[in-house]
């Protein structure tokens, strides 16, 4: 089992989105706070600005949705499972792109955190 914590600005949205257009399962939810939802052997826990994992660090720092670092999803069909993104009004970050190992793309779930879908080659 593995678990990612990522920061969201909105629990319920983003609940939606990961169990409504990705097909993760809703596993808790902790008020606005905070819900855990999962995939296979991965736990997602999505930690809403009320969460402990979003309060300033003690250097000043405020944690926050975003970056490059992200999960890989890997699906048999990514153009079809795009093409839903695409329909949810999903924001991506690249194009299908092909590689030597197969083809991929890069999505932002609502607070903008990086999902890559990976088909195989």
């Amino acid at each position: 089992m593995t678990t990612v914590r990522y920061l969201v600005t909105d629990v319920a949205r983003s609940v939606a989105f990961y169990a409504d257009v990705l097909g993760f399962e809703e596993v808790e939810r902790y008020g606005p706070a905070m819900a855990i939802v999962r995939l296979g052997d991965l736990d997602l826990w999505l930690a809403g600005p009320a969460s402990s994992a979003a309060r300033p660090t003690p250097d000043g720092r405020q944690p926050g949705p975003g970056g490059w670092n992200r999960l890989v999803i890997t699906t048999h069909d990514v153009a079809a499972l795009a093409g839903k993104l695409r329909d949810a009004g999903a924001t991506f970050r690249s194009d299908l792109v092909e590689g030597p190992g197969g083809t991929q793309i890069v999505v932002e779930d609502p607070s903008g955190n990086p999902i890559e879908l990976f088909q195989p080659a």
